[in-house]
Protein backbone atom coordinates (compact mmCIF):
# COMPACT_ATOMS: atom_id res chain seq x y z
CA UNK A 1 0.00 0.00 0.00
CA UNK A 2 0.99 3.51 -0.72
CA UNK A 3 1.10 5.95 1.51
CA UNK A 4 -1.91 8.21 1.72
CA UNK A 5 -1.65 11.24 0.00
CA UNK A 6 -2.22 15.29 0.90
CA UNK A 7 -4.50 16.63 -1.60
CA UNK A 8 -1.28 18.51 -3.51
CA UNK A 9 0.29 15.68 -3.52
CA UNK A 10 -2.36 13.54 -5.11
CA UNK A 11 -2.88 16.76 -7.40
CA UNK A 12 0.66 16.63 -8.36
CA UNK A 13 0.93 12.89 -8.84
CA UNK A 14 -2.66 11.94 -10.04
CA UNK A 15 -3.64 14.40 -12.47
CA UNK A 16 -2.79 14.80 -15.80
CA UNK A 17 -1.89 17.93 -16.96
CA UNK A 18 -1.56 19.09 -20.66
CA UNK A 19 1.58 21.29 -21.56
CA UNK A 20 2.86 22.65 -24.84
CA UNK A 21 5.88 21.37 -26.54
CA UNK A 22 8.09 24.32 -25.86
CA UNK A 23 7.83 23.63 -22.15
CA UNK A 24 9.83 20.56 -22.38
CA UNK A 25 12.76 22.17 -23.06
CA UNK A 26 14.18 25.77 -22.84
CA UNK A 27 15.97 25.06 -26.12
CA UNK A 28 13.31 23.56 -28.33
CA UNK A 29 12.10 26.68 -30.03
CA UNK A 30 15.36 27.36 -31.55
CA UNK A 31 15.47 23.55 -32.87
CA UNK A 32 11.92 23.53 -33.56
CA UNK A 33 12.74 26.49 -36.03
CA UNK A 34 15.86 25.02 -37.59
CA UNK A 35 14.14 22.24 -38.84
CA UNK A 36 11.31 23.76 -40.26
CA UNK A 37 13.58 25.72 -42.70
CA UNK A 38 14.36 22.15 -44.30
CA UNK A 39 10.91 21.41 -44.38
CA UNK A 40 9.48 24.52 -45.55
CA UNK A 41 12.32 23.93 -48.80
CA UNK A 42 10.45 20.63 -49.22
CA UNK A 43 6.92 21.51 -49.11
CA UNK A 44 7.52 24.02 -51.79
CA UNK A 45 9.32 21.98 -53.95
CA UNK A 46 6.78 18.78 -53.60
CA UNK A 47 3.49 20.39 -54.66
CA UNK A 48 2.81 17.53 -55.72
CA UNK A 49 3.27 13.49 -55.67
CA UNK A 50 5.11 12.96 -58.17
CA UNK A 51 7.41 16.24 -57.21
CA UNK A 52 7.58 14.63 -53.60
CA UNK A 53 8.63 11.23 -54.27
CA UNK A 54 11.56 13.17 -57.29
CA UNK A 55 12.77 15.24 -54.43
CA UNK A 56 12.54 12.44 -51.67
CA UNK A 57 14.29 10.01 -53.96
CA UNK A 58 17.51 12.74 -54.51
CA UNK A 59 17.61 13.21 -50.88
CA UNK A 60 17.89 9.17 -50.68
CA UNK A 61 20.46 8.84 -53.31
CA UNK A 62 22.63 11.87 -51.49
CA UNK A 63 22.52 10.00 -48.28
CA UNK A 64 23.76 6.96 -49.82
CA UNK A 65 20.91 5.05 -50.67
CA UNK A 66 21.09 2.54 -53.38
CA UNK A 67 17.88 1.03 -55.82
CA UNK A 68 16.65 -2.52 -54.31
CA UNK A 69 17.10 -5.41 -56.40
CA UNK A 70 14.85 -7.68 -55.58
CA UNK A 71 16.75 -10.89 -55.00
CA UNK A 72 19.69 -9.47 -53.62
CA UNK A 73 20.67 -9.90 -49.99
CA UNK A 74 21.65 -7.02 -47.79
CA UNK A 75 23.62 -6.61 -44.82
CA UNK A 76 22.90 -4.81 -41.63
CA UNK A 77 23.12 -0.93 -41.84
CA UNK A 78 22.72 -1.12 -45.75
CA UNK A 79 20.34 1.63 -47.06
CA UNK A 80 18.12 0.83 -49.74
CA UNK A 81 14.91 2.35 -51.74
CA UNK A 82 12.68 1.90 -54.45
CA UNK A 83 9.77 4.51 -56.15
CA UNK A 84 6.52 2.75 -57.23
CA UNK A 85 5.15 4.68 -60.23
CA UNK A 86 6.82 7.73 -59.74
CA UNK A 87 4.41 8.51 -56.89
CA UNK A 88 5.19 6.78 -54.11
CA UNK A 89 8.87 6.14 -52.72
CA UNK A 90 9.85 3.39 -50.09
CA UNK A 91 13.26 3.47 -48.15
CA UNK A 92 14.77 1.02 -45.43
CA UNK A 93 17.91 0.34 -43.41
CA UNK A 94 18.66 -3.08 -42.95
CA UNK A 95 18.62 -3.86 -39.11
CA UNK A 96 20.72 -6.06 -37.01
CA UNK A 97 18.14 -8.65 -36.38
CA UNK A 98 16.82 -10.91 -38.42
CA UNK A 99 13.79 -10.06 -40.79
CA UNK A 100 11.62 -12.71 -38.72
CA UNK A 101 11.89 -10.52 -35.55
CA UNK A 102 10.03 -7.67 -37.49
CA UNK A 103 10.01 -4.38 -38.95
CA UNK A 104 9.71 -0.96 -37.98
CA UNK A 105 7.13 0.94 -40.49
CA UNK A 106 6.48 5.22 -40.28
CA UNK A 107 4.05 5.18 -43.60
CA UNK A 108 2.83 8.84 -44.58
CA UNK A 109 0.98 10.00 -47.42
CA UNK A 110 2.27 12.78 -49.98
CA UNK A 111 -0.55 13.22 -51.81
CA UNK A 112 -2.66 16.24 -50.75
CA UNK A 113 -6.26 17.40 -51.79
CA UNK A 114 -6.34 19.11 -54.96
CA UNK A 115 -7.84 19.92 -58.50
CA UNK A 116 -6.98 17.35 -61.45
CA UNK A 117 -7.43 18.86 -65.24
CA UNK A 118 -10.09 16.37 -66.50
CA UNK A 119 -9.02 14.35 -69.81
CA UNK A 120 -11.06 16.48 -72.62
CA UNK A 121 -10.03 19.88 -70.09
CA UNK A 122 -10.00 22.63 -72.59
CA UNK A 123 -12.19 24.94 -73.96
CA UNK A 124 -13.50 28.60 -74.65
CA UNK A 125 -16.35 30.89 -73.94
CA UNK A 126 -16.33 34.36 -74.45
CA UNK A 127 -13.00 35.16 -75.72
CA UNK A 128 -11.15 33.32 -72.23
CA UNK A 129 -9.66 29.81 -72.41
CA UNK A 130 -10.25 27.48 -69.75
CA UNK A 131 -9.38 24.49 -67.77
CA UNK A 132 -12.20 22.16 -66.53
CA UNK A 133 -10.70 20.71 -63.51
CA UNK A 134 -12.26 17.51 -61.31
CA UNK A 135 -11.36 17.84 -57.66
CA UNK A 136 -9.60 15.62 -55.33
CA UNK A 137 -10.05 14.71 -52.48
CA UNK A 138 -11.82 16.22 -49.50
CA UNK A 139 -11.62 19.75 -50.69
CA UNK A 140 -14.05 22.63 -49.34
CA UNK A 141 -14.92 23.90 -52.97
CA UNK A 142 -15.54 27.64 -51.99
CA UNK A 143 -11.91 27.48 -50.70
CA UNK A 144 -10.32 26.88 -54.12
CA UNK A 145 -11.75 30.57 -55.76
CA UNK A 146 -9.78 33.67 -56.46
CA UNK A 147 -6.36 32.49 -55.39
CA UNK A 148 -3.41 32.48 -57.82
CA UNK A 149 -3.14 29.24 -59.01
CA UNK A 150 -0.20 27.11 -60.27
CA UNK A 151 -0.36 24.05 -62.70
CA UNK A 152 1.80 20.81 -62.21
CA UNK A 153 2.11 17.86 -64.19
CA UNK A 154 3.61 15.15 -66.62
CA UNK A 155 1.78 15.24 -70.51
CA UNK A 156 2.76 11.83 -72.57
CA UNK A 157 3.00 12.91 -75.91
CA UNK A 158 1.60 10.72 -79.29
CA UNK A 159 5.01 9.58 -79.49
CA UNK A 160 5.67 7.55 -76.26
CA UNK A 161 7.98 10.42 -74.89
CA UNK A 162 6.96 12.33 -71.64
CA UNK A 163 7.26 16.31 -70.22
CA UNK A 164 7.07 18.17 -67.37
CA UNK A 165 4.77 20.85 -66.53
CA UNK A 166 5.26 23.35 -64.16
CA UNK A 167 4.12 26.98 -64.53
CA UNK A 168 3.05 29.10 -62.06
CA UNK A 169 5.78 29.15 -59.23
CA UNK A 170 8.83 31.21 -60.33
CA UNK A 171 8.24 34.92 -59.53
CA UNK A 172 8.87 35.16 -63.64
CA UNK A 173 5.22 32.95 -64.22
CA UNK A 174 1.74 33.89 -64.96
CA UNK A 175 -0.61 31.77 -62.96
CA UNK A 176 -4.38 31.28 -62.74
CA UNK A 177 -7.43 31.21 -61.12
CA UNK A 178 -10.91 30.63 -60.65
CA UNK A 179 -12.94 33.61 -60.70
CA UNK A 180 -16.08 34.31 -58.57
CA UNK A 181 -19.31 36.57 -58.50
CA UNK A 182 -18.84 40.01 -57.17
CA UNK A 183 -20.71 40.55 -54.22
CA UNK A 184 -23.15 43.04 -56.23
CA UNK A 185 -24.67 40.88 -58.17
CA UNK A 186 -24.32 37.49 -55.52
CA UNK A 187 -27.92 37.53 -54.29
CA UNK A 188 -28.55 34.61 -55.38
CA UNK A 189 -25.26 33.00 -55.13
CA UNK A 190 -25.81 33.89 -51.07
CA UNK A 191 -28.89 31.58 -50.67
CA UNK A 192 -26.57 28.89 -51.52
CA UNK A 193 -25.47 26.01 -48.96
CA UNK A 194 -21.89 26.81 -48.19
CA UNK A 195 -21.14 23.51 -49.69
CA UNK A 196 -22.46 24.49 -52.92
CA UNK A 197 -20.58 28.18 -52.77
CA UNK A 198 -18.85 27.01 -55.32
CA UNK A 199 -19.89 24.34 -57.82
CA UNK A 200 -18.00 21.57 -58.48
CA UNK A 201 -18.99 22.39 -62.46
CA UNK A 202 -17.96 26.30 -61.67
CA UNK A 203 -14.40 25.39 -60.39
CA UNK A 204 -13.16 26.31 -64.25
CA UNK A 205 -9.31 27.20 -64.29
CA UNK A 206 -9.36 30.30 -66.03
CA UNK A 207 -5.87 30.27 -68.73
CA UNK A 208 -6.30 32.51 -71.32
CA UNK A 209 -7.71 35.51 -73.46
CA UNK A 210 -5.75 36.31 -76.50
CA UNK A 211 -6.87 35.21 -80.04
CA UNK A 212 -4.81 34.08 -83.04
CA UNK A 213 -4.75 37.11 -85.63
CA UNK A 214 -7.75 34.54 -88.22
CA UNK A 215 -11.06 36.19 -88.41
CA UNK A 216 -12.05 32.29 -90.19
CA UNK A 217 -10.65 30.59 -86.66
CA UNK A 218 -13.94 29.64 -84.64
CA UNK A 219 -12.35 29.38 -81.05
CA UNK A 220 -9.36 31.61 -81.93
CA UNK A 221 -8.55 31.94 -77.89
CA UNK A 222 -8.51 28.49 -77.48
CA UNK A 223 -6.34 27.67 -80.17
CA UNK A 224 -3.84 30.88 -79.55
CA UNK A 225 -3.26 28.63 -76.15
CA UNK A 226 -2.35 25.26 -77.65
CA UNK A 227 -0.62 27.51 -79.70
CA UNK A 228 1.67 28.73 -76.70
CA UNK A 229 1.39 24.69 -75.04
CA UNK A 230 2.89 23.16 -78.08
CA UNK A 231 5.50 25.80 -78.78
CA UNK A 232 7.16 25.54 -75.36
CA UNK A 233 5.70 21.62 -74.78
CA UNK A 234 5.35 20.03 -78.08
CA UNK A 235 1.89 19.10 -76.81
CA UNK A 236 -1.54 18.85 -79.00
CA UNK A 237 -4.40 18.73 -77.40
CA UNK A 238 -5.25 14.71 -77.88
CA UNK A 239 -2.38 14.91 -75.32
CA UNK A 240 -4.32 15.83 -73.01
CA UNK A 241 -6.42 12.60 -72.66
CA UNK A 242 -2.74 10.98 -71.69
CA UNK A 243 -1.55 13.75 -69.47
CA UNK A 244 -1.53 14.00 -65.39
CA UNK A 245 -2.10 17.72 -64.51
CA UNK A 246 -2.89 19.12 -61.45
CA UNK A 247 -3.69 22.65 -59.84
CA UNK A 248 -2.52 23.75 -56.73
CA UNK A 249 -1.93 26.73 -54.75
CA UNK A 250 0.78 29.02 -56.52
CA UNK A 251 2.29 30.37 -53.11
CA UNK A 252 5.27 29.32 -50.90
CA UNK A 253 5.06 28.08 -47.52
CA UNK A 254 5.54 30.82 -44.88
CA UNK A 255 5.99 31.26 -41.34
CA UNK A 256 2.82 32.80 -39.56
CA UNK A 257 2.20 34.91 -36.66
CA UNK A 258 4.67 37.89 -35.33
CA UNK A 259 7.07 35.35 -33.46
CA UNK A 260 6.93 33.03 -36.03
CA UNK A 261 6.23 29.77 -34.46
CA UNK A 262 3.47 28.79 -36.61
CA UNK A 263 4.04 27.58 -40.93
CA UNK A 264 1.25 28.40 -43.20
CA UNK A 265 1.32 26.67 -46.78
CA UNK A 266 -0.31 24.28 -49.10
CA UNK A 267 0.10 20.58 -48.41
CA UNK A 268 0.82 20.00 -44.83
CA UNK A 269 -1.61 17.16 -45.35
CA UNK A 270 0.68 14.77 -45.15
CA UNK A 271 4.00 16.12 -45.55
CA UNK A 272 3.87 17.64 -42.55
CA UNK A 273 4.36 13.71 -41.53
CA UNK A 274 6.06 12.89 -44.85
CA UNK A 275 9.23 15.05 -44.45
CA UNK A 276 10.26 14.16 -40.59
CA UNK A 277 9.70 10.43 -41.30
CA UNK A 278 12.35 10.51 -44.53
CA UNK A 279 14.44 12.59 -42.27
CA UNK A 280 14.79 9.87 -39.60
CA UNK A 281 14.40 7.49 -41.84
CA UNK A 282 18.08 9.03 -43.97
CA UNK A 283 19.35 9.83 -40.39
CA UNK A 284 18.86 6.01 -39.00
CA UNK A 285 22.29 4.26 -39.06
CA UNK A 286 22.69 0.49 -37.86
CA UNK A 287 19.36 -0.03 -36.40
CA UNK A 288 18.09 -3.08 -34.21
CA UNK A 289 15.14 -3.79 -36.47
CA UNK A 290 15.18 -2.72 -40.23
CA UNK A 291 13.52 0.23 -40.67
CA UNK A 292 11.05 0.77 -43.37
CA UNK A 293 9.64 4.23 -44.40
CA UNK A 294 7.27 4.74 -46.83
CA UNK A 295 5.98 7.94 -48.42
CA UNK A 296 2.57 7.13 -49.73
CA UNK A 297 -0.25 7.90 -52.21
CA UNK A 298 -3.64 7.87 -52.97
CA UNK A 299 -4.64 8.44 -49.53
CA UNK A 300 -6.98 11.12 -49.60
CA UNK A 301 -8.80 9.26 -51.98
CA UNK A 302 -8.91 5.69 -50.06
CA UNK A 303 -5.18 4.73 -50.87
CA UNK A 304 -6.48 2.61 -53.67
CA UNK A 305 -4.91 1.60 -57.02
CA UNK A 306 -1.03 0.56 -57.57
CA UNK A 307 0.27 3.29 -55.91
CA UNK A 308 -2.01 3.16 -52.62
CA UNK A 309 -1.88 1.42 -49.72
CA UNK A 310 -4.48 -1.14 -50.51
CA UNK A 311 -2.05 -2.49 -53.35
CA UNK A 312 0.56 -4.63 -52.18
CA UNK A 313 3.72 -2.98 -52.97
CA UNK A 314 5.59 -2.35 -49.46
CA UNK A 315 4.34 -5.57 -48.75
CA UNK A 316 5.70 -7.57 -51.55
CA UNK A 317 8.73 -5.49 -50.75
CA UNK A 318 9.52 -6.54 -47.15
CA UNK A 319 8.44 -10.52 -48.51
CA UNK A 320 11.04 -10.40 -51.18
CA UNK A 321 13.50 -9.02 -48.72
CA UNK A 322 12.90 -11.88 -46.71
CA UNK A 323 12.64 -14.72 -49.63
CA UNK A 324 16.08 -13.24 -50.07
CA UNK A 325 17.33 -14.27 -46.71
CA UNK A 326 15.43 -17.45 -46.60
CA UNK A 327 13.28 -16.10 -43.95
CA UNK A 328 9.17 -16.44 -43.05
CA UNK A 329 7.80 -13.35 -44.36
CA UNK A 330 4.81 -14.17 -42.04
CA UNK A 331 6.84 -14.50 -38.94
CA UNK A 332 8.28 -10.88 -39.79
CA UNK A 333 5.09 -9.62 -40.46
CA UNK A 334 3.57 -10.53 -36.80
CA UNK A 335 6.74 -9.20 -35.28
CA UNK A 336 6.55 -5.59 -36.84
CA UNK A 337 5.46 -2.33 -35.66
CA UNK A 338 3.99 0.36 -37.39
CA UNK A 339 3.37 4.37 -37.11
CA UNK A 340 0.78 5.41 -39.29
CA UNK A 341 1.74 9.26 -39.52
CA UNK A 342 -0.79 11.32 -40.72
CA UNK A 343 -2.03 14.42 -39.60
CA UNK A 344 -5.18 15.87 -37.59
CA UNK A 345 -7.79 18.16 -36.61
CA UNK A 346 -5.81 21.10 -34.31
CA UNK A 347 -8.53 22.13 -31.68
CA UNK A 348 -9.62 25.90 -32.92
CA UNK A 349 -10.75 28.34 -30.88
CA UNK A 350 -12.62 30.31 -33.63
CA UNK A 351 -14.49 26.98 -33.94
CA UNK A 352 -14.51 25.48 -30.57
CA UNK A 353 -18.25 24.03 -31.17
CA UNK A 354 -16.60 21.39 -33.88
CA UNK A 355 -14.48 19.75 -31.18
CA UNK A 356 -15.02 18.16 -27.78
CA UNK A 357 -12.35 20.55 -25.87
CA UNK A 358 -11.45 17.84 -23.78
CA UNK A 359 -10.01 15.29 -26.07
CA UNK A 360 -9.02 17.78 -28.94
CA UNK A 361 -5.53 17.80 -30.13
CA UNK A 362 -4.27 21.55 -29.52
CA UNK A 363 -1.45 23.25 -32.14
CA UNK A 364 1.77 23.04 -29.52
CA UNK A 365 1.62 20.73 -27.71
CA UNK A 366 3.24 17.84 -29.57
CA UNK A 367 3.07 15.05 -31.69
CA UNK A 368 -0.58 13.57 -31.40
CA UNK A 369 -1.94 10.15 -30.85
CA UNK A 370 -5.10 8.32 -32.31
CA UNK A 371 -5.82 4.99 -30.72
CA UNK A 372 -8.30 4.87 -32.94
CA UNK A 373 -9.76 7.33 -36.50
CA UNK A 374 -12.66 6.43 -38.18
CA UNK A 375 -16.37 7.58 -37.46
CA UNK A 376 -19.59 7.18 -35.53
CA UNK A 377 -18.68 4.18 -33.67
CA UNK A 378 -15.53 3.78 -34.78
CA UNK A 379 -16.17 3.04 -38.09
CA UNK A 380 -13.55 1.93 -40.11
CA UNK A 381 -11.58 2.25 -37.62
CA UNK A 382 -8.24 0.44 -36.37
CA UNK A 383 -8.01 0.75 -32.47
CA UNK A 384 -4.69 -0.02 -31.49
CA UNK A 385 -4.30 -2.56 -28.37
CA UNK A 386 -3.15 -0.13 -25.10
CA UNK A 387 -0.15 -2.68 -25.01
CA UNK A 388 1.32 -0.53 -28.47
CA UNK A 389 -0.03 2.79 -27.01
CA UNK A 390 1.99 2.31 -24.06
CA UNK A 391 5.35 0.78 -25.10
CA UNK A 392 5.41 3.80 -27.57
CA UNK A 393 4.08 6.43 -25.32
CA UNK A 394 6.55 5.39 -22.89
CA UNK A 395 9.44 4.90 -25.21
CA UNK A 396 8.79 9.25 -25.84
CA UNK A 397 8.37 10.02 -22.32
CA UNK A 398 11.78 8.65 -21.36
CA UNK A 399 13.63 10.60 -23.81
CA UNK A 400 11.32 13.80 -23.10
CA UNK A 401 9.16 14.37 -26.57
CA UNK A 402 6.31 16.03 -25.83
CA UNK A 403 2.96 14.17 -27.30
CA UNK A 404 -0.76 14.07 -26.65
CA UNK A 405 -3.52 11.48 -27.45
CA UNK A 406 -7.01 12.27 -28.40
CA UNK A 407 -9.99 12.63 -31.47
CA UNK A 408 -10.72 14.28 -34.50
CA UNK A 409 -13.93 16.42 -32.80
CA UNK A 410 -17.30 16.12 -31.63
CA UNK A 411 -18.83 13.05 -31.72
CA UNK A 412 -21.33 12.34 -34.92
CA UNK A 413 -20.01 15.55 -36.36
CA UNK A 414 -17.80 13.64 -38.91
CA UNK A 415 -14.60 11.57 -38.99
CA UNK A 416 -12.12 10.19 -40.76
CA UNK A 417 -9.55 7.75 -41.38
CA UNK A 418 -5.74 6.72 -42.21
CA UNK A 419 -4.27 3.86 -43.99
CA UNK A 420 -3.87 1.84 -40.46
CA UNK A 421 -6.53 -0.54 -41.64
CA UNK A 422 -5.32 -1.96 -44.82
CA UNK A 423 -1.48 -2.42 -42.77
CA UNK A 424 -3.72 -4.27 -39.80
CA UNK A 425 -5.26 -6.02 -42.06
CA UNK A 426 -1.32 -7.97 -42.68
CA UNK A 427 -1.09 -8.68 -39.34
CA UNK A 428 1.13 -5.73 -38.40
CA UNK A 429 0.16 -3.73 -34.85
CA UNK A 430 -0.22 -0.18 -35.83
CA UNK A 431 -1.16 3.11 -34.24
CA UNK A 432 -1.99 6.34 -35.42
CA UNK A 433 0.01 9.74 -34.75
CA UNK A 434 0.34 12.86 -36.73
CA UNK A 435 0.89 16.51 -36.79
CA UNK A 436 -1.87 18.70 -35.65
CA UNK A 437 -3.33 21.02 -38.56
CA UNK A 438 -5.65 24.14 -38.56
CA UNK A 439 -7.67 24.81 -42.25
CA UNK A 440 -6.95 21.13 -42.41
CA UNK A 441 -7.51 20.34 -46.40
CA UNK A 442 -7.73 24.15 -47.06
CA UNK A 443 -5.41 25.69 -49.80
CA UNK A 444 -3.59 27.46 -47.08
CA UNK A 445 -3.29 24.77 -43.90
CA UNK A 446 -1.32 25.61 -40.85
CA UNK A 447 0.88 23.63 -38.01
CA UNK A 448 3.33 24.47 -35.22
CA UNK A 449 6.90 24.28 -36.01
CA UNK A 450 7.20 21.99 -31.99
CA UNK A 451 4.89 19.65 -33.24
CA UNK A 452 6.50 18.97 -36.46
CA UNK A 453 10.18 18.73 -34.71
CA UNK A 454 8.18 16.61 -32.18
CA UNK A 455 6.86 14.05 -34.62
CA UNK A 456 10.62 13.99 -36.67
CA UNK A 457 11.69 12.98 -33.17
CA UNK A 458 9.33 10.05 -32.50
CA UNK A 459 10.02 8.93 -35.80
CA UNK A 460 13.80 8.83 -35.02
CA UNK A 461 13.22 7.22 -31.84
CA UNK A 462 11.26 4.65 -33.15
CA UNK A 463 13.38 3.84 -35.74
CA UNK A 464 16.43 3.25 -33.54
CA UNK A 465 15.21 1.80 -30.28
CA UNK A 466 14.90 -2.00 -29.87
CA UNK A 467 12.12 -2.70 -27.55
CA UNK A 468 8.89 -0.65 -28.37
Amino acid sequence: MSEKLTAKQAAEQLLYKPEYAADKSTGVKKEAAAFAEGYKAFLNAAKTEREAAAVSEKMLLEAGYEKFEPKKTYAPGQKIYFVQEHKAVVAATIGQRSFEEGFRLVIAHIDSPRLDLRPNPLYEADHFSYFKTHYYGGIRKYQWGTMPLAIHGVFTRADGSSVSVCVGEDESDPVFCITDLLPHLGAEQNDRKLSEGIKAEELNVLIGSDAVEDADIKEAVKLNTLMLLHEKYGITERDFTRAEIEVVPAYKARDVGFDRAMVGGYGHDDRVDAYPALMAEIETKDPVHTTVCVLTDKEEIGSDGVTGMQSMYVFHFMQLLCRAAGQDDILAFRNSVCLSADVTAAYDPSWAGAFEKQNGTYAGRGVAFFKYTGSRGKSSASDANAELVGDITRLLDANDVAWQIGELGRLDLGGGGTIAKYVANRGIPVLDIGVPVLSMHSPFEVIHKTDLYMAYRTFSLFCQNADE
